[in-house]
């Protein structure tokens, strides 16, 4: 109730904005608009004050509003969008990624070598070699690389570079040298040191284990996390991201506070041009409940509020935690992270969490992983009693089918990345086979069910494209070519649903729906012009549409 009273507050100084001032800062008129808004669904113009909308209509109608001063986009008939908001990015490892060794477009090993060889002789003496987002699952053979690789060409430099998927890294020796990892180093609950036949590290470590080599890499100092921050916002702005939800990487990822430092320092500076939405670690919930906050507390430029957990590891990586075993490794099941290892201590972090007012969002992967949380959270509300909680499953990729009408029953939001399916698809029967594929990406099932779906795209793991994820929704196909008509057809959604989930689905994620996600009087000035009618099209051809303009806050930060 508290939020539509705000609402109703804001449509209504819109219009005393518009009294008072007459005519609009920026008007879009003879366009294709796709509001969101089920009471007037398109619209040809839109104009806006400050930044909010203040009227939604025909040209005709809208034209009135321009004044002297007013920016006037003739829009020649294209398709205008709500701003999208990725509801899953880790914001700045992206930047940071940006200027980084880039190893996802390499085919083999001996071009991967090649590429950090480059990268290095780059490099000063001792500067770590970081990032990277490597898949081994496009080469041939498809094989882990291990530090004997590339140990000659980075003798001066020590290497951390991960695999796009996040949980799992590949160390060179010097790095291992300097993390104090041998032979003698003990395994890690909830990680994967991988061995030779000698038992020394290949290099390759796998979730919790991954922290034995980050912990010695020097942070990032705050000039450092400007330089990504903004790498990162213009990347967002070309591709008509207005808002973000950043997401800690790991159980391990620690670096929240000094990331939102940076962020309100922006904030106070008037530069940075997307929204953003902060959560920490589920272990750090009682640093915000001690100061009393809640979610979500902040502004409409920056919030924090939310606890995000992990159930288990990346099925790329192996480590997704499924009841039966992987088809191509019939002794794994993959792992349960270091945090559900004590069951009964993720437990009371997420009631702990929850008593506070904190939204809890929990990475789950493997069929076993998504159950075990979706019991959590059923039992959470069992105690608790029931609230508008927006309980977070993030990726939920790999359902039993008996779990799926379990989500909406909760009331728990599906927090998907559409891209990974046309990209796990290549491989992803080798791994689990065709049985557990048919509710792999459930887009369709969770959607007929009742779930609500927020879109993102785990950037960096993916690509931070949003036409994309809508293009891998709709059309499914494989980013091989080898599913023309779509992997696992029958999951497939429409492009307006797609589009729903990346805009209206993804602010109510984050309790946000009544300010941004559509384009309404009153709502956030956030706005997309693309280069074609994607609702009017062959799907198919989203992959080529462009974003032509991106408006943020009332202004255009983007123009192609």
């Amino acid at each position: 109730m508290m939020r539509w009273f705000l609402f109703v507050l804001l449509c209504s100084i819109s219009g005393l904005q518009l009294n008072a001032q007459k005519s609009a800062d920026l008007v879009l008129i003879h366009g294709k608009i796709w509001t969101e808004n089920p009471n007037q669904p398109e619209a040809e113009a839109v104009a806006v004050i400050g930044n909010r909308i203040f009227a939604v209509g025909d040209s005709a109608a809208i034209t009135k509003f321009i004044g002297p001063h007013t920016l006037v986009i003739e829009l020649h008939q294209r398709r205008v969008v709500p701003g999208f908001n990725d509801a899953h990015v880790h914001f700045v490892d992206g930047g940071a990624g940006l200027t980084s060794v880039q190893l996802r477009g390499a085919k083999s090993q001996a071009e991967f070598r090649n590429r950090i060889a480059a990268f290095a002789r780059t490099q000063p003496k001792g500067a770590w070699i970081l990032n990277g987002n490597w898949d081994h699952t496009t080469w041939v053979p498809a094989r882990l690389p291990t530090h004997t690789l590339i140990d000659n060409v980075t003798r001066e430099n020590p290497v951390a570079v991960w695999r796009l998927d996040g949980h799992m890294l590949l160390a060179n020796a010097l790095a291992m040298h300097l993390a104090g990892v041998d032979r003698n180093t003990k395994d890690i609950p909830g990680g994967v040191i991988l061995r030779d036949a000698q038992g020394n590290p290949t290099g390759i470590f796998k979730d919790a284990a991954t922290d034995l080599i980050t912990r010695v890499i020097p942070p990032m100092n705050s000039r450092q996390i400007t330089t990504a921050v903004q790498a990162a916002e213009k990347y967002a702005a070309e591709n008509g991201v207005t808002s973000v939800q950043d997401l800690p990487g790991s159980t391990t990822d620690i670096r929240a506070p000094e990331n939102l430092h940076v962020y309100q320092s922006l904030v106070r500076q008037d530069r940075l041009t997307v929204r953003i939405s902060a959560s920490v670690r589920l272990l750090d919930w009682k640093q915000l409940a001690d100061r009393g906050i809640e979610s979500y507390f902040g502004n409409d430029r920056l919030q924090i509020g939310g606890l995000k957990g992990f159930a288990d590891g990346a099925l790329g990586s192996g480590t997704a935690w499924f009841f039966q075993p992987y088809t191509n490794a019939p002794s794994n099941r993959g792992i349960a992270s270091d945090e559900l290892t004590n069951a009964d201590r993720m437990f009371a972090d997420m009631q702990g969490g929850d008593l506070a007012g904190l939204q809890l969002i929990t990475h789950a992967i493997g069929d076993r992983a998504n159950h075990t949380i979706l019991d959590m959270y059923q039992r959470l509300e069992q105690q608790d009693g029931p609230q508008d909680r927006r309980l977070r499953i993030e990726h939920a990729q790999h359902l039993l089918p008996a779990d799926i009408p379990r989500f909406a029953q909760l009331h728990v939001i599906a927090s998907m990345q559409p891209y990974h399916a046309i990209d796990d698809g290549r491989w992803a029967e080798k791994s689990i086979g065709p049985a557990r594929l048919k509710t792999s990406y459930a887009f369709r099932s969770l959607l007929d069910a009742g779930t609500v779906l927020a879109f993102g795209s785990d950037w960096p793991t993916a690509p931070m494209v949003p036409l994309m994820g809508i293009y891998a929704a709709a059309t499914r196909r494989t980013l091989d070519g080898k599913n023309p008509r779509g992997w696992i057809p029958a999951q497939k959604i429409s492009v307006a649903e797609a589009v729903h989930a990346y805009t209206m689905g993804s602010a109510y994620a984050q309790f946000a729906e009544l300010s941004k996600g559509s384009i309404e009087v009153g709502k956030l000035a956030d706005m997309v012009v693309l280069s074609a009618d994607i609702f009017h099209i062959d799907p198919v051809q989203i992959q080529t549409t462009k974003v032509d303009t991106t408006i943020f806050d009332g202004k255009v930060i983007y123009q192609r």
